[in-house]
């Protein structure tokens, strides 16, 4: 089983939802939520920077210039990272975003893999 956790806002490039990442950095941008929390999200995005590699391909295309549509889920077994992405996801919902958690058994084609996480461009039928 693969996990995402997604907000309602969308990607230009992709067309899908985005991620916790993303919706975090714009909270900060704007000044929306308090230094605390603040500290704190940059905290977890420090330890995803440390604990999870950054995947090396977004497009199944082997063309250079492809289109990266592809998008990660977590493996159900990185059980630190899903914590870590709940934790980040109270603090969202404190700041009424909101935050669905998706799973699915078929991400979609695989671009990458390590032992957290997959890159996948969707299936048609994948709920991203």
């Amino acid at each position: 089983m693969y996990i995402r956790f997604v907000v309602n806002a969308f990607d230009e490039d992709s067309g899908r939802r985005l991620g916790l990442f993303h919706a975090a950095r714009e909270l900060c941008e704007r000044h929306s939520v308090s230094v605390d929390e603040e500290f704190q999200l940059l905290a977890i995005r420090d330890w995803f920077n440390e604990h999870l590699e950054k995947p090396d391909s977004f497009s199944n295309s082997k063309k250079p210039n492809a289109k990266g549509v592809a998008i990660s889920w977590f493996k159900d077994n990185a059980i630190q990272h899903i914590a870590k992405m709940y934790e980040m996801t109270r603090i969202l919902e404190a700041h009424d975003i909101n935050v669905e958690v998706l799973k699915t058994a078929r991400p979609g084609y695989i671009v990458y893999e390590d032992n957290h996480q997959v890159t996948a461009e969707p299936y048609a039928e994948t709920k991203t």
